[in-house]
């Protein structure tokens, strides 16, 4: 078992698979489109945008001189990975040449990358914390976080291996640092957020979900490795229950994947960690659960009290009281029938001190 320190810091060791499966369909293919607010047309996937004015106009010989600006601070960015084109909106920290923190971002099932972005402002939060943050797009507005082939999704894998791909190719394109990968989402993508963080252990430094459980039934996903992870959950969640969801009714449109309770879903985490017995305490507007992983500096360390590493080394679960299928702390109404928004807890603040180490 490695230590607290390592559980932050750790190098990253990339599966040989996903050398594999990025030799051919990634080389040469990360491309920029339609740059969101705030962003400049002619931005790339890698970062680079023509200025033009003055000084970069037609030169003394009849020439166009032309010069760099600085990168878009919001680019939405496409990249190849099994033959398919993968899109993804990207936010970016002000310039500097040090490796950046990076969180992944995984909207709900049925939303998209925008929505996501409009009811969390994670990229506020985060870069003004000097992090990267990346909001993926689903395939069909969802995500393959089971492990069950279905009709819509016959490749339970492919959404795994797209992630893996767009962290690769944000290390190299944005001076990501690949020991600080984080992953969070809501509802389907926090079950997806889960996913990376059960199969991928080695991948990620940190994951938080909001609103989603690991999958259940035939389409499981088990942890595989320690890993500090945070689930925050609405306590009066009418659309996927606190409690799991062994058994959920069919959906026309896309099959509902069996789900293990919040609790459990924390507690499996906790398990593959080697984590003790749980202390829960009750917070204002929340009841907080928390598991200490194994080797993890005592609470009261100077470690502990010092150490961005040994603070967040724990797995923890966090209800929230008179909430529902939202995300905690956002302006932005849900739809009908999610329940209401508490507004005891900023989930974006929470999650983001609880991934860089700060949170307890």
């Amino acid at each position: 078992m490695r230590s607290s320190r390592d559980l932050a810091s750790r190098a990253r060791r990339w599966p040989a698979a996903l050398a594999l499966a990025l030799l051919l369909p990634l080389a040469g293919c990360a491309t920029g489109a339609d740059s969101g607010p705030g962003g400049d047309p002619s931005a790339t996937g890698t970062g680079s945008a023509t200025a033009t004015g003055p000084g970069t106009g037609p030169g003394p010989g009849g020439g166009t001189a032309t010069a760099t600006a600085a990168p878009a601070p919001e680019v939405r960015g496409q990249l190849r990975a099994d033959d398919r084109t993968r899109r993804y909106l990207l936010h970016r920290p002000a310039a500097t040449d040090d490796p950046k923190p990076l969180l992944i971002a995984f909207h709900g099932r049925g939303a998209d990358a925008a929505e996501l972005r409009e009811k969390s402002r994670l990229e506020r939060a985060a870069t003004a914390r000097g992090m990267l943050v990346a909001f993926p797009e689903g395939l069909d507005h969802g995500w393959g976080a089971g492990t069950r082939a279905t009709k819509q999704r016959p490749d339970p894998g492919l959404d795994v291996r797209f992630t893996e791909a767009l962290i690769k190719h944000l290390v190299r394109t944005e001076h990501a640092d690949p020991e600080r990968v984080y992953a969070t989402g809501f509802s389907n993508g926090g079950s997806m957020a889960l996913r990376m963080a059960a199969e991928r252990p080695d991948l990620l430094a940190g994951a938080v979900s909001v609103s989603g459980q690991l999958p259940a039934g035939d389409a499981a996903v088990k942890p595989t490795g320690p890993l500090p992870v945070m689930v925050v959950y609405g306590a009066d969640d009418p659309v996927r229950p606190l409690a799991g969801w062994p058994s959920p009714p069919p959906d026309p449109e896309e099959p509902i994947l069996p789900s293990l309770s919040a609790r459990d879903t924390a507690a499996a985490f906790a398990a593959a960690g080697g984590a003790g017995k749980p202390v829960a305490r009750e917070e204002k507007g929340y009841d907080r659960t928390v598991w200490r992983l194994k080797d993890a500096a005592p609470e009261d360390s100077t470690a502990a009290a010092t150490g961005a590493a040994a603070g967040a080394a724990t797995v923890q679960l966090l209800v929230v009281h008179d909430a529902g299928h939202t995300w905690p702390g956002s302006t932005v109404p849900p739809p009908d029938g999610f329940g209401p928004v508490s507004k005891a807890l900023d989930a974006t603040g929470t999650l983001l001190d609880f991934l860089t180490g700060s949170g307890r």
